[in-house]
């Protein structure tokens, strides 16, 4: 396994990182022992790096980390953490908080959930407008200097919020969607992070299953799937953006590879500063995912990529209205 380095100040991870939220929410049903054995299947392959938040499965999600790393050498793993949601306890989510008292009140039950001394890398997991970030970033860089997390990571800021941030302390990396239907980063926000030295942790590189290669227009979602409510697996959208997928299919195919393969080469392919994490829940499909590391792409097989799928046709916004409303980096 390559490693990459999360910026400046961050820590080197590997080249690949593994999501874990849909093994505990948002994604329907799924399966703990097979998360695991996911989980182990990732550290096995040499991935370091494991995400999640505090308000996937209201904790269930840290709690599943812990018994997955509980016979592991916890030095070996990189746990980012992001924090801030507010939630109800039918799932609703009520904002974010940002305060210097819940930052540290939200670490302390996150650290007794995952059952370690320490996160590596914590992060806002949206920016909350009513509480400056400067504020937020200190309150985080307090637990640093108290030895309880090693590095401060951001998600979901725009440019303005990352040259705060970075100038109270620094910031390791912003976590952001970003694929090859998802490149509005690509215009303001992965700028400022290379000035400023700020790494990429990628989400959403499949586009949550939609670039996937298994996704079928017919497809029924239960009402607890994210994606029964997404603009872009909607009547109309979904169809024209499966059409994208299957262009990517065609190049896909004339690299002996997968589609998601090449979708994650692709994100691989955006510069060493670029961490991609991929959200499989099951074994089969992080083989699949880890195929994208053998998928060499030239310049050539980036530009019939990009004829393929154009910035900026894919349709429908990556959030419903609502969440992209709160979204900092969203914002002009």
């Amino acid at each position: 396994m390559h490693t990459r380095t999360l910026g400046s100040t961050g820590p080197a991870v590997s080249a690949i990182g593994l999501g874990c939220m849909g093994m505990s929410d948002l994604y329907g049903p799924a399966d703990d022992a097979e998360s695991i054995a996911t989980i182990h299947a990732a550290l096995d392959a040499g991935i370091t790096l494991l995400d999640t938040g505090d308000y996937y499965g209201m904790g269930q999600n840290e709690l599943l980390l812990r018994d997955a790393l509980a016979d592991r050498d916890r030095d070996s793993v990189q746990l980012s953490v992001k924090f801030g949601a507010l939630r109800g306890p039918d799932g609703a989510w009520l904002g974010f908080d940002g305060r210097p008292a819940a930052v540290k009140t939200f670490l302390a039950y996150s650290l007794r959930r995952l059952g370690t001394d320490h996160i590596d890398v914590y992060r806002l997991g949206r920016v909350d407008p009513s509480v400056p970030i400067e504020e937020t970033v200190g309150a985080i860089g307090e637990l640093i200097d108290a030895g309880y997390v090693r590095h401060v990571g951001l998600s979901e800021a725009g440019a303005d919020t990352l040259r705060r941030a970075h100038a109270t302390r620094p910031v390791s990396d912003l976590q952001i969607e970003y694929s090859l239907i998802s490149r509005g980063i690509e215009q303001q926000v992965l700028p400022v992070c290379r000035e400023l030295a700020i790494g990429v942790t990628a989400y959403g590189v499949l586009s949550r299953g939609l670039l996937s290669g298994h996704w079928s227009a017919d497809r029924e979602l239960p009402v607890t799937d994210f994606r029964a409510h997404a603009p872009r697996f909607s009547a109309g959208n979904v169809e024209r953006n499966l059409a994208l997928v299957d262009a990517l299919r065609a190049i896909a195919d004339g690299k002996d590879a997968t589609v998601a393969q090449v979708a994650i080469a692709w994100v691989l392919a955006r510069g060493e500063d670029v961490v991609p994490l991929v959200g499989a829940r099951r074994r089969d499909r992080l083989t699949e995912a880890l195929g994208a590391l053998d998928v060499a792409l030239d310049a050539a097989d980036l530009t019939a990529i990009e004829a393929a799928v154009p910035a900026g046709t894919v349709a429908g916004d990556r959030y419903d209205a609502r969440q992209m409303a709160i979204l900092d980096s969203e914002r002009p």
